[in-house]
């Protein structure tokens, strides 16, 4: 068998709000390499770059002695597994290093879930099983971690570390419909809303599916369905302008180029079927071509790889004008067309410039919003449903929208239409009325 190599590194690829990095084992192998949490007292290991070399020294003391003994006690198991193995593949690995014990624990497979979505570059859903995960536990304990007024983020993190000192494995045979009812109340009662726990839900719905196809929990148990219980679904909030909020926006002499720039992005969004944040900061020029732009969308990439579509949006004169005064220069294909990514970045630093860019629109979009006298909250959001919803008023098929908007099926497209204006309403609502003076 050829060489596997093993060690234990500290992932700085990744760093926490703490200022920590995961403490990693990783496996080698064909040029290959995969990274498994180091865990220490049931939690993953997370430490500084400086805390990390005293864990590597010859003579380490007090905690930083437990914990080098501990990496190697890791490894060593990581070794024996990989001697004991015929022929190494990843997958074969993992199932012996993850034991039949740690199979039956959701938190476990949530863990290790996330890990595999960090390796594909999928670091934002990622996190929403991670956090699904520390959730739970909250909810097990009853220590809420929300984020309540007069905690600093220094008391946070340590409520959140205390929490995890705690945690034991948490079979999938105890969550049952009742186990997931009581959650539902108990995150609805400590501020949450439906949305969050439709999130952390489904991701513990997901591995429960994938625990029954791999055999290692039974359908019998499977708390989730009719007559069971459902995830609930949030309700669509109506984000969209009016057409004569839009104008008011369009009309809006910036004050700053903060300003102006955050308008721009808004309005680009709008007028390019919607085109999100995300997808805005991957453009490049490549991508435009005369009046049109063609791009695939960042959300639908990996989830329908056997139906990728391609979104074509025109860009009007406007848009056009807004490339211009922003874009990046020179304009080679390979350029983004705005300056927010750079090349060769990690996806846990794209993810983090993304969402800076799109806090600092949606920070000058609300100042905006209020100088006109928008009452609605306005943010990046709003401009995929506006564009959405002006098309529907316009008489535009739904068909056509829901192309625009890049969606699987019309029922998506049907949820980010708004609703019509009161004065529409009303016209209608009076032919209720509207009877003739004949009948009288």
């Amino acid at each position: 068998m050829l060489p596997v190599h093993t060690s234990i590194m500290l992932d700085t690829r990744r760093q926490l709000k703490d200022g920590t990095y995961p403490v990693k084992l990783r496996i080698t192998y064909l040029r290959q390499r995969k990274y498994y949490n180091a865990v220490y007292n049931n939690v993953n290991c997370t430490l500084t770059e400086s805390e990390f070399e005293k864990t590597q020294g010859s003579k380490p003391r007090e905690v930083y002695k437990k914990l080098q003994i501990a990496f190697q006690a890791i490894e060593q198991k990581a070794l024996n597994i990989i001697k004991e193995m015929p022929v190494f593949s990843f997958d074969e690995f993992e199932k012996r290093y993850y034991n039949i014990a740690s199979k039956n624990d959701i938190f476990t497979a949530l863990d290790r879930h996330s890990e595999k979505l960090i390796a594909s570059g999928r670091v934002g859903t990622a996190k929403s099983y991670e956090n699904a995960g520390t959730s739970l536990l909250s909810f097990i304990h009853k220590e809420p971690l929300t984020k309540n007024k007069g905690i600093t983020i220094k008391k946070a993190l340590e409520r959140r570390e205390q929490l995890l000192a705690k945690r034991k494995p948490l079979p999938y045979s105890s969550i049952t419909s009742d186990f997931l009812s009581d959650y539902e109340k108990w995150m609805l009662h400590n501020g949450n809303s439906i949305t969050t726990i439709g999130i952390y839900l489904r991701a513990v719905r997901a591995m429960y599916n994938s625990a029954i196809a791999d055999g290692e929990v039974s359908p019998d148990l499977y708390p989730f369905g009719k007559r069971k219980y459902q995830i609930p679904a949030g309700r669509n909030i109506k984000k969209a302008l009016t057409i004569a909020d839009i104008e008011k926006i369009f009309s809006y002499e910036p004050k700053t180029d903060s300003e102006a720039k955050a308008r721009d992005l808004w309005v680009f969004s709008y007028l390019a079927s919607g085109i999100n944040i995300k997808d805005i900061a991957r453009l490049k020029y490549r991508n435009i071509d005369g009046n049109r732009v063609t791009f695939i969308r960042a959300k639908t990439e990996r989830t329908n790889r056997q139906n990728i579509k391609s979104i074509v949006a025109m860009i009007p004169t406007e848009a056009q004008k807004i490339i211009d005064r922003w874009g990046t220069k020179p304009t080679h294909p390979d350029n983004y067309v705005f300056p927010i990514l750079q090349e060769g970045i990690t996806p846990t630093k794209e993810l983090a410039l993304i969402k800076q860019a799109t806090k600092t629109l949606n920070h000058y979009m609300k100042r905006i919003a209020a100088s006109v006298g928008i009452e609605k909250e306005v943010t990046s959001y709003t401009a995929r449903h506006s564009f959405a919803t002006v098309l529907k008023r316009a008489g535009a098929p739904i068909e056509f929208i829901s192309e625009s908007l890049g969606h699987g099926n019309l029922r998506t497209t049907a949820s980010y239409l708004d609703s019509f204006e009161d004065n529409v309403k009303q016209q209608y609502t009076a032919q209720l009325t509207a009877f003739s003076k004949e009948n009288e």
